[in-house]
């Protein structure tokens, strides 16, 4: 190790909701750190755009509820504003079926999915077995499955048939608002509030820097940059598991580590935001809320700011999205808007503007909202990341206790992981062997 390096208490690694979180908790304890984010902004998952309108957008993560206390209060004093999504009139099963049939489909797929969390993550009777495979022993009506198949593979953006119903079950437990999780967006876009956040931090976020090589002993940890290396006492990497399980660690970590961060992987999503002059669903009496049966994964709702700025947010998700991405941007945008005048009628093919994020194989954060298990044996995955191998610590949104996958979670899972590492640091053994 070399005197020129730099020199900290812990380096975070990525400026995510998680990494921006974990920062602020240490730098209320008063410890000393540096926040590392390859991309050239902050938000990891979360990230807004300018759209053909000139108009800020969430093209990432972008919908909270009153149910997520640690974000909610973020906004509230950071003097977000809070657009109330708009949910009158019918939701739209596509193909078409009456309301009434509708709603019994909707509340149909919600009790497969009470039903499933009903059961014990370790019932031996479930073993092995993917979500698909236990859909298959339901006798409910096929149009209840397809629902819960579409609902399932939007939300979590994979194939029911790579997801081990234990691993879904325990995942679907901790996510526990009773009001709708698209109960509001923020007009200042959630970008926003992930900026706010860093604006707190300083010139310790360092943006455009990412980290090629962690090196660590019992003396601390070497974190490697194209910019310098910085010497620190801790490491935490607030990455998603799949991304973390990338990065290069010298000697390379525990093979029980390995192989619990090589479990995960990475949906697939693209959102879409389709602009219009006028919410035109609204006067038809619809919500704007449609899910197709017959694709599933791909739903709709009114993302509109306020009647002059109308909009449907379109996300397309799992196998779908893998599919749909072979198209061109005009293609994409022409079997987009067929969709929805399908579903809506023909006003849907008067939008302003369409603007598109493909997620998939996104370089720093995978391909959708959140990583997956896809090893029905890897049970102790999330437990053995967390252990991490000190002094480099792991954590992620997706190993939250509430929410995971969501904003919610990565504020709670940023804050645990800082607290432990605070206690480590602040330890009479640690304050000794540092020499303070």
């Amino acid at each position: 190790m070399t005197d020129a390096a730099e020199r900290t208490d812990v380096v975070v690694v990525g400026a995510g909701f998680t990494g921006l979180s974990a920062a602020l908790e240490l730098n209320q304890a008063g410890i000393d750190f540096v926040l590392l984010e390859a991309r050239d902004r902050v938000g990891g998952r979360v990230e807004a755009v300018r759209n053909g309108l000139g108009e800020r957008i969430d093209s990432g993560g972008q919908f909270l509820c009153e149910d997520m206390p640690e974000v909610m209060a973020l906004a509230k004093a950071r003097g977000k504003t809070f657009v109330e999504t708009y949910v009158e009139g019918d939701f739209v099963t596509h193909p078409s079926m009456p309301p009434k049939d509708a709603k019994q489909t909707y509340y149909g797929a919600m009790a497969i999915r009470e039903r499933m969390n009903g059961i014990e993550p370790d019932d031996p009777s479930i073993a092995g077995m993917s979500v698909a495979a236990w859909l298959d022993q339901q006798d409910d009506p096929i149009d209840a499955k397809a629902a819960f198949r579409s609902m399932i593979e939007g939300l979590w953006c994979l194939a029911m048939d790579k997801v081990p119903l234990w691993h879904l079950i325990d995942n679907d437990r901790r996510i526990t608002n009773e009001v709708p999780e698209l109960q509001y967006s923020l007009r200042e876009t959630m970008q926003s509030l992930a900026e706010d956040l860093a604006g707190d931090l300083g010139d310790r976020v360092r943006l455009g820097e990412p980290v090629t090589r962690v090196e660590h002993g019992p003396q601390g940890v070497r974190v490697v940059t194209d910019n310098g290396v910085i010497l620190a006492r801790r490491v935490l990497v607030a990455l998603p598991p799949a991304t973390a399980a990338r990065l290069p660690l010298a000697p390379a970590m525990p093979a029980r580590l390995a192989k619990a961060l090589g479990v995960w992987q990475s949906g697939a999503v693209i959102k879409i935001l389709v602009r219009y002059p006028r919410p035109f669903w609204r006067q038809q009496g619809l919500s704007g809320m449609v899910m197709w049966r017959d694709l599933p994964g791909l739903f709709a709702c009114d993302a509109s700011r306020d009647a002059e700025h109308a909009a449907l947010v379109v996300f397309v998700g799992g196998p779908l999205a893998l599919r749909w991405r072979a198209l061109s941007d005009a293609a994409l945008r022409a079997e987009v808007t067929a969709r929805l005048v399908a579903a809506l009628g023909p006003g849907a093919a008067d939008g302003e503007d369409f603007s598109q994020r493909d997620w998939i194989h996104d370089r720093w954060s995978g391909g959708a909202y959140s990583d997956l298990i896809v090893d029905a044996t890897a049970r102790d995955a999330e437990r053995t990341i967390l252990a991490g191998a000190p002094p480099v610590h792991f954590t992620a949104s997706e190993l939250s206790p509430s929410f995971p996958g969501y904003v919610e979670g990565a504020i709670v899972a940023g804050r645990i992981a800082a607290r432990k590492i605070i206690a480590e640091l602040q330890s009479p053994i640690a304050t000794s062997a540092s020499g303070s």
